[in-house]
């Protein structure tokens, strides 16, 4: 049954963006662009030009991966950060965990690859937004409220103008790169205003030679099967193995209603059987697929009765995700991320476009797979999905989040492929995560909580404490749980979607 077009992310503008594009003709792939592009203006706390990307593209019974994810800088120098007493990669108001921005070059292999209009189309909206000015949204104000003054220092555009909810902010820089972008390709970025800034920047690790050729590749998808549908996420250095393997585990189990405890403690029991030796076998260049067979036989480490003893995954980060189906059976499920907020809260001078933090995945032990080293990409959260049975495809969805992107994308699946359950419905449902005392030393933290939303079921707590799980209760719909994204197909062969309330300004819609 062709029901239209479909688009859903975390910023009602880039929501409206996409469907534009979907009524002028454009195809998912456009409509995705046209979402992110809005998304890289708007949304700076969680997105952005100076961040990475990750897609997967359906279209004509055909999966593909897309990863755009920049490497370390020719720079790098894990060394002289142990001989300066670091022992872990630094997060902010610091240009070394800075690696090449991948955002750019993932639009571009994106739009080259699957696009049918030209990227000046696709751009409009994100252009005129820039140029003109755009309401900040509440999430984008309480960033930068947040930040301390060095940070605010770094980031003049943002601090002079994202004041309050409401309050306009212009970004005449992004506007300009997205204008060049679209008219001469990715060098108009990485070797024109941006890159020559970036590489100048003190202290940045990056130079010219790094930015010259593209981050993005087309690489084969990880797929499994659980609940009668083929999974699908990106490979390594992508940490969606995880969901995979988790959701394999929690298919042979007899799972109870979502209203039951019991259903929690399994799904957290499949999530640390599966991950909890992610620090050691994820890194740039690992086999996914033996990544996901290895921890889909882990089914002996889960315990049905007990919380098992295991360091555990965590639930924090700042990234965005969004999907869009169209018309004639293409879909996309793109995530992009500045990794922790506004990234290292500095942003290149000339354009004003803040850097991510993404190489806050590398680790600075000697020897080790995932060390920091120039040319290596770090680690990465970020996990776009889908789903495919017989009659094509099943769904696509994912979520920010950190490091809990994957215990949150096999909550999402459960309800939607074994309980059965509309979108919107399944992404409302109040959801638990794992975390410790940030989102990024969650891999090697001794001791860690269960968060439970104020709006999951009633018995959760206490049956998971019963468990012998420390719980947390957490505010209901906290964006602490993600922003959380679908579009599915229904049993009667029709479509819908759902946005997560917890994104405060995200929206889905469809074109007819």
């Amino acid at each position: 049954m062709n029901t239209g077009g479909f688009v859903a992310s975390a910023d009602e503008r880039a929501t409206r963006a996409g469907l534009a594009v979907l009524r002028s003709g454009g195809n998912a792939a456009d409509a995705a662009i046209a979402a992110n592009a809005v998304l890289a203006v708007t949304a700076p706390h969680l997105c952005g030009l100076g961040g990475d990307l990750f897609a997967l593209v359906y279209s004509a019974g055909d999966v593909r991966s897309l990863v755009s994810a920049g490497s370390a800088g020719s720079r790098s120098d894990a060394a002289a950060m142990r001989a300066e007493g670091l022992t872990s990669m630094p997060l902010f108001d610091d240009l070394r965990p800075v690696t090449v921005p991948g955002c750019v070059d993932g639009l571009v292999a994106l739009h080259a690859r699957d696009g049918g209009l030209p990227l000046t189309e696709s751009f409009a909206a994100a252009i005129d937004l820039a140029e003109n000015g755009f309401a900040a949204s509440a999430p984008l104000a309480e960033a930068v409220g947040r930040l301390p003054a060095p940070a605010r220092d770094a980031l003049p555009e943002l601090a002079a103008q994202a004041v309050r909810a409401g309050a306009m902010v212009r970004r005449p820089g992004v506007a300009r790169m997205l204008r060049e972008v679209a008219a001469s390709g990715r060098d108009a970025f990485y070797r024109g205003e941006f890159g020559a800034g970036l590489v100048a920047m003190p202290g940045s690790t990056i130079t010219a030679a790094d930015l010259v050729t593209s981050s993005a590749q087309w690489v084969t998808a990880l797929r499994t099967r659980a609940w009668n549908v083929d999974l699908w996420v990106a490979p390594p250095p992508s940490q969606g193995y995880l969901f995979g393997a988790s959701a394999v585990l929690a298919d042979g189990l007899e799972l109870p209603e979502p209203g039951d405890p019991q259903w929690a403690h399994l799904l957290i029991e499949c999530a640390t059987a599966t991950g909890f030796d992610r620090p050691q076998v994820l890194f740039d260049g690992a086999d996914g697929d033996a990544l996901l067979a290895t921890a889909a036989e882990r089914g002996r480490l889960v315990d049905q009765g007990r919380a098992s003893s295991r360091r555990l995954l965590g639930a924090q980060g700042d990234t965005t995700y969004l999907c869009v189906k169209d018309a004639d059976g293409m879909a996309v499920s793109l995530i992009q991320s500045n990794a922790s907020g506004l990234g290292v809260r500095i942003a290149e001078p000339s354009t004003q476009i803040n850097l991510h933090n993404r190489g806050l995945g590398f680790n600075l032990i000697e020897g080790h797979p995932a060390e920091l080293r120039p040319g290596r990409r770090p680690p990465h959260t970020l996990v776009p999905a889908m789903a495919t049975d017989g009659d094509g495809l099943r769904a696509v969805f994912g979520t920010m989040g950190g490091d809990a992107q994957p215990q949150i994308l096999l909550q999402l699946a459960a309800r939607l492929f074994h309980q059965g359950e509309h979108p919107q419905a399944a992404i409302d449902a109040g959801r638990w995560a794992i975390r410790a005392a940030s989102g990024f030393d969650t891999w090697t933290a001794d001791r860690v909580q269960v968060a439970v939303e104020g709006n999951a079921p009633g018995d959760w707590a206490a049956g998971l404490a019963a468990r012998g799980h420390h719980v947390a209760i957490t505010p209901p719909l906290n964006s602490a749980f993600g922003h959380a994204m679908g579009i599915a197909r229904l049993p009667d062969g029709s479509w819908a979607a759902g946005a997560d309330p917890r994104a405060m300004i995200g929206s889905a819609g469809r074109t007819d």
